[in-house]
């Protein structure tokens, strides 16, 4: 959780911190910046996805905490 609070407000956030796809209205984890491309993760796992670095924003702590609810109450109910 530190490195989201890190990257909060910046332009870019860093790798490992969780981000915002604003093209497509989802949240995952940054994986890597290659190619010109931000490189994504779901939360959850599977398969990453690129963005435009234009398109990706830091998550606030609240958007963070929220997701990572989100993320756990799938877990428990078993699906994805």
């Amino acid at each position: 959780m530190e490195q989201d609070i890190r990257a909060e407000g910046r332009g870019r956030p860093e790798v490992g911190a969780m981000a915002r796809d604003v093209r497509r209205d989802r949240i995952g984890r940054v994986m890597a910046y290659e190619g010109g491309q931000v490189w994504l993760r779901p939360l959850a796992g599977g398969l990453e996805w690129t963005a435009r670095p234009d398109d990706v924003r830091s998550v606030s702590l609240s958007e963070s905490l929220s997701a990572r609810v989100a993320e756990a109450n799938r877990r428990s109910s078993g699906t994805r």
